[in-house]
């Protein structure tokens, strides 16, 4: 244990390769933590891992229904705060797998420091296996990462309208 990865870019399927690796780490009786920032809508994947004993989902639990860009300046500040102290807590986890779930575009929108995420990654670096979220990578994050996976989208139904399916894009 004590591997960081990075799965970032505009393709799809960020989420659904860490949470494979959470599967993983279930099914071969492993504690995960899963630690979603800026994510708040009902998931498929919340309510799957309620069913494992060893599986923690974090969540900020605020639910405002909209996204940053279409908050107000207060609104957007106390949603920012509250990303800040999730990482907080996941920081102080002890599982053997931890998922920083889209704490790349967390630390792009403003949540906390670049600095601040590459502390609490080398806090949990050892002790846990981390895995990180996000569109962009920071360059210094990209350098103590492990395993370095860039999707890079192709196509995508929601380019042509097709709207985000439940089951399969949330």
């Amino acid at each position: 244990m004590g591997l960081v990865h990075i799965y970032f870019g505009d393709g799809k399927g960020k989420t659904s390769a860490a949470l494979g690796l959470v599967l993983r780490a279930l099914g071969d009786g492993l504690c995960a933590c899963v630690c979603q920032f800026l994510k708040t809508a009902p998931t498929g994947e919340v309510a799957a891992l309620a069913r494992f004993e060893g599986a923690v989902v974090l969540r900020a639990n605020v639910d405002s229904g909209l996204f940053l860009w279409q908050m107000g300046a207060a609104e957007r500040a106390s949603c920012l705060r509250r990303q800040r102290e999730l990482l907080q807590i996941a920081t102080a986890r002890t599982d053997e797998v931890i998922v920083l779930d889209e704490a790349l575009s967390a630390c792009a929108a403003g949540a906390f420091s670049q600095e601040e995420l590459i502390e609490a990654v080398e806090r949990l670096r050892g002790r846990a296996e981390v895995v990180l979220t996000g569109r962009e990578a920071p360059p210094a994050l990209l350098l103590r990462a492990d395993y370095i996976t860039h999707m890079q989208k192709i196509r995508h139904p929601c380019d042509a309208g097709v709207r985000a399916r439940r089951g399969i894009e949330y």
